[in-house]
């Protein structure tokens, strides 16, 4: 088997214990507020800190940067967004909550427009406004309720296309150990901060739960960072749409969660539009979105940095 090949199939395999993981947060069931499953998410996320730092490199270089300003966005957008995400799978259906996460890309697109001015041509405007059609589909807004899970949902794709515009923003002068470090301290000092006034002692099927959730979304980190070594972050990247699949098959196994015409039809267009934009940001080489999860989005946006880089030319 070739490199590439084995590197896609990792990345499918990543994907999948991605989604299982995030399904262990929801078979918590909102029995624990959602920044204390946060917490101990990001504190299982400190066991990939080793493998992101370089031969050598001092464990301080987690607050060595050239952009500050930088540095502590992404250290209150991780943890917004990780407890955004666990409110999402909490509320909603997993496939429900991954159709709104997946706006992310279309975020990202938005953002860098308005933030680092980049030129964006039709192709990936038209992706960003099928993305939202197919979310206004999901959604049916006037139609039915929307809540809380929403707006968690919302604020993980909001809260992950940060990070991605700010590894665009500051170029190759940070390490990987700041990059992801800087979300990670922030994700166990807030949540931490956060849980301390209605901590709730874990039950053993809470505590299990919890170390599924941050155990296996570690190990899916681990596994997208061997894929992007043996290939291209462009060809693993779109293997997080499978995720769709496992969230519509997880959702029916365990919850019991159908989908209906119109969700199936959103999820359609916003996989299409992320699709389309995943092509546009190859060809032009930059940095692709990170991968959606609970709980995986700093690790692999991370990893996608490594293939950061300044395109000249619209798209």
């Amino acid at each position: 088997m070739d490199p590439v090949t084995a590197g896609v199939l990792i990345g499918f395999g990543a994907f999948a214990i991605y989604a299982v993981s995030d399904a262990c947060v929801k078979l918590i069931e909102g029995q624990l507020p959602p920044y204390e499953s946060a917490f101990f998410g990001a504190v299982f996320a400190l066991l990939l800190l080793p493998a992101l730092r370089a031969p050598g490199e001092p464990w301080r270089a987690i607050f060595a940067t050239r952009r500050r300003g930088q540095w502590w966005l992404r250290f209150f957008a991780y943890p917004v967004g990780v407890m955004g995400s666990v409110t999402a799978f909490t509320e909603l259906s997993m496939a429900e909550a991954f159709v709104l996460i997946f706006l992310m890309p279309a975020f990202v697109t938005v953002m860098s427009v308005v933030f680092i001015g980049e030129r964006v041509g039709p192709r990936r405007w038209g992706a960003v406004v099928l993305g939202f059609i197919g979310v206004l589909i999901v959604l049916r807004p006037g139609f039915r309720e929307l809540g809380i899970g929403h707006l968690g949902a919302t604020l993980a794709g909001l809260c992950g296309a940060i990070s991605v515009v700010s590894f665009r923003i500051v170029g190759g002068g940070e390490s990987r150990l700041s990059l992801f470090g800087s979300g990670t301290l922030g994700g166990v000092t807030l949540c931490f901060a956060a849980m301390l006034p209605a901590f709730r002692w874990p039950d053993a099927t809470q505590w299990a739960l919890l170390a599924g959730y941050g155990l296996l979304a570690a190990l899916a980190n681990l596994m997208m960072m061997a894929a992007t070594r043996l290939a291209p972050a462009a060809a693993v990247s779109p293997t997080q749409y499978s995720q769709m699949i496992w969230a519509i098959v997880l959702g029916y196994l365990i919850f019991g969660d159908g989908v209906d015409l119109p969700m199936l039809a959103g999820m359609v267009l916003i996989v299409g539009s992320g699709l389309l934009t995943l092509a546009r940001e190859r060809q032009r080489g930059v940095s692709l979105p990170p991968p959606v999860s609970a709980s995986g989005a700093q690790a692999a946006a991370a990893i996608a940095a490594e293939t950061r880089g300044e395109a000249p030319k619209d798209a």
